[in-house]
């Protein structure tokens, strides 16, 4: 018979410890100086020289940590190495004290992204970003963006165009109940789109792009305060749809194909979701039954790669004038990734907490589900609900962009009555 009952407590998260302390009967002042001795965190830096990479070894060895690092830059076969910092939250804020105060500039540039990277994996508080008339808290939950597809050739067979041209008044009709059936299900944003991105698609010209969404954003504003987003890469098409009630724009390629939408973002102050994107169209490959996918899609270090990349597109919109509070970072499931790249994304999605800024994940319908279990768009739900779950409780999801509204609100917030704390 065991006398101890020993266990292990997971304690991924400072409450959850706080907690089992405070269940204890330990002293406050005592549990605020615990903590961070019991949370255990290994971060990646790269290129780090030879004097900077020795220095930091060192130095985390003697605050308790470790630091693993190349074995050849000790004898000169390497010019630069990247390094695997192992230790406490506690060890980890003392070496970054002590590389606040070297003479190498890199070192103290070092400090500075270390302390900005644990500030945001410990805190995670977001704040507050005002989308339309509502006030979207980020720690409070996880929130519900419903798709309408104003295409003739959405991946996922909900577009509301059989054909080319001119929206007919039914179909604007069809969208703006669907829209409006999405927010009655739980669908906190509503996002409009009038131009497909699956692997493989035909862009359409900004006109073709305005003639699709303008008459329903018009209609579906007339009818909801729930905030509109336009989805769209053209800075053209994002001004008609905001002077037309949208409240924020989606772009999927993150500021980076057209050079006016960050300062028209910036002027009209608006939220915006900076997407990380490699797409490119000899890449994507055609089943009949499955739809498109990507394939061979180089990273040299596909969660590294991400977000050097998605830190880029956060520095140009910084520079253009953005406001940070109205960022909102998405790390492109499907968009120039494999099937076994999209499931390492959503398996590691905790990773981008680093960068501070909430995340929008949109892994509804898409092909990595479908090729995964051999199923196609329509019969995804199951599919789409686990990695909704699982982008919820690895703590890397703060907006859900889906097609199935009902069904994965539901699980949106079963899973946050899960994981979060309270």
């Amino acid at each position: 018979m065991s006398r101890y009952n020993v266990r292990l407590l997971r304690h991924d998260s400072k409450g959850a410890l706080r907690q089992q302390m405070r269940a204890l009967g330990a002293d406050p002042r005592g549990i605020q100086i615990m903590l961070p001795k019991a949370r255990f965190h290994v971060l990646k830096v790269e290129s780090l020289s030879f004097a900077a990479a020795n220095i930091l070894k060192q130095e985390m060895l003697a605050k308790g940590g470790d630091a693993a690092i190349s074995g050849d830059i000790y004898f000169g076969e390497e010019q630069t190495t990247d390094a695997l910092l192992m230790g406490t939250e506690r060890t980890l804020h003392r070496v970054v004290d002590i590389l606040h105060k070297q003479p190498l500039p890199s070192l103290q540039q070092l400090g500075k992204e270390l302390e900005t990277a644990l500030t945001n994996i410990e805190s995670r508080e977001l704040g507050t970003c005002r989308i339309g008339p509502h006030d979207f808290a980020w720690n409070e939950r996880t929130f519900i963006m419903g798709i309408v597809n104003v295409t003739p050739d959405s991946f996922s067979g909900d577009g509301l165009l059989a054909k080319e041209g001119e929206l007919s008044p039914d179909a604007v009709e069809q969208a703006v109940d669907r829209a409006l059936s999405f927010v009655k299900d739980g669908a906190d944003i509503i996002d409009i789109g009038g131009e497909s991105t699956r692997p493989g698609s035909q862009p359409v010209d900004a006109q073709m792009e305005l003639t699709r969404v303008l008459p329903i954003i018009r209609e579906l504003r007339k009818e909801t305060k729930a905030p509109i987003s336009i989805d769209t890469y053209k800075a053209a098409v994002a001004k008609e749809a905001l002077d037309a009630g949208a409240d924020m724009v989606n772009d999927v390629w993150g500021l980076r194909m057209d050079p006016q939408m960050a300062p028209l973002v910036a002027e009209r102050d608006v939220p915006v979701v900076l997407m990380h994107n490699r797409s490119k169209p000899k890449n994507a490959e055609q089943q009949e039954r499955l739809g498109g996918r990507y394939v061979d899609i180089a990273y040299e270090d596909l969660m590294a790669d991400i977000l050097r990349e998605l830190r880029g597109q956060i520095d140009v919109a910084l520079e253009a004038g953005i406001d940070q509070e109205k960022i909102i970072v998405d790390p492109g499931i499907g968009f120039g990734k494999t099937v076994e790249q999209n499931l390492t994304l959503l398996n590691h999605v905790d990773e981008l907490r680093v960068l501070g800024f909430p995340l929008l994940i949109g892994p509804s319908r898409k092909s990595f589900i479908g090729y995964t279990l051999d199923l196609p768009p329509e019969e995804r739900v199951e599919g789409t609900g686990a990695a909704v779950a699982l982008a919820i409780a690895r703590g890397g999801a703060d907006i859900i962009r889906i097609h199935d509204v009902r069904a994965m609100a539901r699980v949106a917030r079963m899973t946050d009555a899960l994981v979060r704390e309270t």
